[in-house]
């Protein structure tokens, strides 16, 4: 794996001799764990391989727009969440999907899913997340599994750091009931 700064590739890929290779270190450096962030929250793996690439797509198209206010992986997990996000939001509408038939579909999922260990409790706990809100799975996400603080979500997702507290907590409840109901 490549070491370079940000600063260092925005250089590459601001300069138009080496912007391709500026960016293709980008997505070596950042592909990972950007697929990691969206799976959490397709489950499905074509999905979010689909969500993946439109968000190196997003992010290579507006890259002037980068004014370096943040570490260019909050940026990419910004434009990943939206992207997660709007993919959720377009899927429903598409398809017409009775949201308890989503989580009914994507539930079924996890049970076959390589994703999960097999781990009884992890697969309960997925399945209950899948219930909850999309932004408030999204912020459980972000706070549990890639343990970031309440500052670096409230930079990803542009929300108040007390929506943020708030959100959390109604997530855990939630999971917390659903996982005693079964």
């Amino acid at each position: 794996m490549i070491s370079i700064s940000d600063l260092e590739l925005l250089e590459l890929i601001r300069n138009p001799k080496s912007k391709e290779r500026g960016f293709r270190l980008l997505v070596e450096m950042y592909q990972k764990k950007v697929y990691n962030i969206i799976r959490k929250m397709l489950i499905i793996h074509e999905d979010a391989d689909d969500v993946t690439q439109n968000t190196f797509i997003k992010a290579f198209r507006n890259i002037e727009n980068f004014h370096g206010n943040s570490t260019l992986f909050t940026w990419l997990y910004r434009i990943a969440t939206n992207e997660s996000l709007n993919f959720l939001e377009k899927k429903k509408r598409r398809y017409f999907f009775p949201i308890e038939d989503h989580m009914e579909a994507m539930s079924g999922y996890l049970d076959q899913s390589a994703l999960i260990t097999g781990e009884e409790i992890e697969i309960r706990l997925q399945k209950a997340l899948l219930k909850l809100p999309d932004k408030q799975r999204l912020v459980f996400n972000m706070r549990y599994y890639d343990d970031l603080s309440y500052d670096q979500i409230s930079q990803i997702t542009e929300t108040s750091v007390g929506a943020l507290k708030a959100s959390y907590h109604h997530a855990v409840k939630k999971i917390e009931n659903e996982l005693h109901a079964e």
